[in-house]
């Protein structure tokens, strides 16, 4: 049982690192990159990573739901005369 428990936490830990560029897209919206909230680069990694290790399942969720309302809105974009 706790190697299971230790994968879990070291994926989303990878998850937290590699995603930390594009956060933003994983918020409860498509946000701009601007209108987020700046920290320090380092504190900002270090708490973005500490959230991703234990829910990254829900971040995953959340980055699907965020790449389909932009998807979508894009289509809307591209169909207007």
């Amino acid at each position: 049982m706790n190697a299971y428990i230790a994968v879990f936490l070291v994926a989303g830990a990878c998850f937290g690192l590699g995603t930390f560029s594009s956060r933003h897209l994983f918020s409860e919206g498509p946000q701009r990159i601007d209108d987020s909230m700046q920290t320090s680069s380092l504190a900002g990694r270090v708490f973005w990573t500490m959230v991703c290790t234990f829910l990254w399942p829900i971040m995953i969720i959340t980055g699907v739901n965020t790449a389909w309302v932009l998807a979508k809105r894009k289509r809307k974009f591209l169909q207007k005369p």
